[in-house]
């Protein structure tokens, strides 16, 4: 294989808005390399107004396919020729493979996590979940685990407009799973310290603490015990506050890098038929992470 871009170089890449900051062009391009595959990698910044036709040239330029991030995973989903049962059920696709002219839209995210946590030998199976937030990396992670046997999943969400909505999409996940879901408002603290003192896993798919300060209730905070493991989707930086209060508590810590790198992992195979070497380009992504955690 040629080690340069030639007349023979595919082409994938990452489709949101923002994306400048995304980690994956780093990631698949440093797989292609350990793997010898002829391709680049590159991120699309896209317009909301430009995004059907930067989709119409995945085609057009017989790419191998796409990963899609915020705020276009539902649009994606719409455009797909073919969609799996998992991206189905959520209604969002964050992977979209190009073969023949047609799309096929999955969704890796869910996966990914899951991978993560049997990474560390967690398993999920007939275990109950406490997931904060309800975005669309959430929603993956919750149909996923459904589909793959947890027991009980308590979500947290703020009581805005969208709540009754993903209430409901919720229950139609649940209704297709024999997993019991339930939505809560994030603001019952009462409720939450009961759930996440009745569950064995405990995920935070929102930003608290990510800063200085963890944002939960110091009486949350207690009710995470050495029993607990503890999940922030959160990779940069690499232990958030949220995770230091967790380890205070004695309690498993797991951040959010895992599932970055196993749900491009996938994606990474159903775009090149190829593993992607997952240990090299963690190894190599912690170094990098850690260097730049040193220079802030």
């Amino acid at each position: 294989m040629e080690d340069y871009i030639s007349g023979y170089t595919r082409l994938a890449g990452v489709i949101a808005n923002p994306i400048k900051h995304s980690l994956s062009p780093r990631i698949h391009n440093t797989a292609y390399s350990l793997t010898q595959t002829n391709a680049v990698y590159l991120a699309f910044e896209t317009t909301e107004s430009d995004f059907e036709k930067v989709m119409a040239s995945v085609k057009a330029l017989d790419m191998l396919g796409v990963n899609i991030s915020m705020p276009y995973k539902k649009k994606a989903y719409q455009m797909c020729d073919e969609l799996s049962p998992v991206a189905k059920l959520i209604g969002v696709v964050n992977t979209v493979v190009q073969k023949n002219k047609l799309l096929y839209g999955h969704n890796t995210d869910g996966l990914g996590f899951i991978k993560s946590l049997e990474e560390q030998d967690v398993m999920i199976k007939n275990k109950t979940m406490t997931i904060l937030g309800a975005g669309g990396a959430s929603r993956a992670i919750i149909c996923q685990c459904a589909l793959d046997g947890i027991s009980e999943i308590n979500v947290f969400k703020r009581k805005n407009e969208t709540f009754e909505t993903v209430a409901h999409e919720l229950k139609e996940i649940a209704d297709k799973t024999e997993t019991i879901i339930r939505v809560f408002d994030y603001a019952d603290t009462t409720e939450l310290i009961q759930k996440i003192k009745e569950s064995q896993i405990l995920v935070n798919a929102t930003q608290i603490g990510m800063g200085d300060s963890c944002e939960l209730p110091i009486s949350q905070i207690n009710a995470i015990t050495p029993e607990h493991i503890v999940v922030d989707l959160i990779y940069h930086p690499l232990e958030t506050q949220f995770l230091k209060e967790a380890k205070k508590q004695n309690a498993v810590t797991i951040n959010g890098l895992g599932m970055l790198i196993y749900q491009a992992a996938i994606a990474f195979e159903l775009m090149t038929n190829k593993k992607m070497p997952v240990k090299e380009i963690k190894h190599i992504l912690l170094s990098e992470l850690n260097e730049k955690g040193k220079n802030k």
